[in-house]
């Protein structure tokens, strides 16, 4: 165990809170498979790590109170905490607002925690995955991103989890998964849990509160989306490898604003998804609340959802 406080020394051995260490940066560049870092109130610049943990023995950054604050960018990327080809790793409880682009970042790293973190009114996201495995995101808040998505899972991705965040008032998508053939990869985010979310004021630039882009086989459940501005909870293809195939969508509230499009968005080829459970309202003038293309209709199926006349 290690600690950080901005009354430390990075000279010091870090070993107490009377030993800690003054910045993320040098914490980053020390720690090993199995460390923590205990990070005392303050403002901090981020950080960069690529050092991975292990099965069991995770890397983990955990703020110890809730005015642990990263108000500057990481030294390598625009973005507050960058997790770069790091494996096993925990992040849990910064606060991340204005940063350049993302608050929070992980890259080409699997078995990623974030959790009990809040981001916002950074550039772009605020909290952005890429090729990232084995993702697990919970217990966030994410607000207030300038030009894009509160929560982006990007690229190729298999088993990531989005659990119980707090998303709201993003210029575009709440949550966006997109599968993104042309980076590389197969092109699809297979096997996703997305649930128990609360996600409203999204989209004043378009988009949706929950967006899959190539989204298949999973699991869209028990999230509560009121007063988006564009789209409910969107399975299409735009980028990615195929549409989005195989999905149950089961359980949710989708209560659309008054200027919203339609509270699900099925198209582009996305065949074989199921609704089930679902309470759906649309406050728009005439839009319904459930719109399907030709494409995408080979077995899909809807049953025991509450719809407008």
């Amino acid at each position: 165990d290690y600690w950080v406080s901005p009354s430390g020394n990075d000279a010091a051995t870090g070993l107490s809170p009377a030993t800690a260490w003054a910045t993320l940066v040098h914490a980053a560049g020390v720690v090993g498979a199995g460390d923590t870092v205990h990070v005392q109130p303050g403002n901090y610049q981020g950080f960069y790590l690529d050092a991975s943990g292990a099965p069991g023995n995770p890397i983990t950054f955990v703020a110890t109170g809730p005015s642990v604050a990263i108000t500057a960018d990481n030294p390598v990327t625009p973005a507050g905490i960058n997790i770069e080809g790091a494996d096993h790793v925990v992040i849990d409880g910064f606060t991340v607002t204005g940063r350049t682009r993302a608050g929070i970042r992980a890259a080409l790293s699997d078995f990623v925690t974030i959790r009990n973190c809040t981001a916002g009114d950074n550039g772009r996201w605020g909290i952005f995955t890429g090729f990232t495995d084995d993702l697990l995101v919970e217990n966030n808040e994410t607000y207030g991103s300038v030009l894009e998505h509160g929560i982006y899972v990007s690229n190729s991705c298999d088993r990531p989890v989005v659990r119980g965040n707090h998303v709201h008032d993003n210029f575009a998508n709440g949550i966006h998964l997109n599968g993104d053939e042309s980076q590389g990869g197969d092109g699809w985010i297979e096997d996703a849990l997305i649930e128990d979310n609360v996600i409203y004021g999204n989209g004043a630039g378009g988009g949706s509160g929950i967006s899959g882009d190539g989204l298949v086989n999973s699991v869209i459940r028990n999230n509560l989306l009121y007063d988006n501005h564009a789209s409910g909870i969107s399975l299409y293809r735009i980028d990615g490898a195929t549409g989005a195939t195989g999905n149950l969508v089961v359980n949710n509230t989708v209560v659309n604003a008054v200027n919203a499009r339609w509270c699900i968005n099925i198209d582009n080829g996305s065949t074989g998804n199921m609704l089930r459970n679902n309470i759906l309202y649309n406050a728009h003038p005439f839009r319904g609340v459930i719109t399907i293309d030709a494409s995408s209709q080979a077995g899909f199926s809807s049953d025991h959802n509450s719809v407008m006349s």
